[in-house]
């Protein structure tokens, strides 16, 4: 998580006014269902839009270079229908793991935003997935 609690509720608030731009790249809003708690939870994550895909966005599961995935990695996993906010723009969109053949080419495209994305990969053996939402 980039930031805590107070900044997303902020974020919301401001409908994204404050705390969508963040260190040089944009920020939404990702909401997935708990998988052991059943529980509503919300993520602040850098994305991108999916070039040529309107409606479409891309989230890097990360966790830092970490060798466990997310939390909310693995809730979307299990309940791929996930809530976005981008700025004022609140939807329901439905999350998938970006294919072997679309990945190297939107991995390039998450780290012309965020560099550090092939550092967090070096850092682990697990493939860090590269997350498509697609608006329903």
């Amino acid at each position: 998580m980039l930031f805590g609690d107070q900044h997303v509720q902020t974020y919301r608030d401001s409908n994204g006014e404050q705390g969508y731009e963040w260190n040089g790249t944009t920020i939404l809003l990702l909401g997935t269902v708990g998988r052991k708690s059943g529980e509503p939870r919300t993520h602040p994550l850098i994305y991108r839009d999916y070039p040529g895909r309107d409606g479409s966005y891309l989230v890097v599961a990360s966790k830092g270079g970490a060798d466990n995935p997310p939390a909310w990695y693995l809730n979307l996993l299990e309940r791929p229908e996930v809530r976005v906010q981008i700025k004022d723009d609140v939807f329901t969109a439905r999350a998938r793991v970006a294919s072997a053949e679309e990945k190297p080419a939107l991995w390039e495209y998450m780290t012309q935003v965020w560099p550090d994305y092939d550092e967090y990969q070096q850092k682990t053996s697990r493939p860090i997935p590269v997350v498509v939402l697609e608006r329903v």
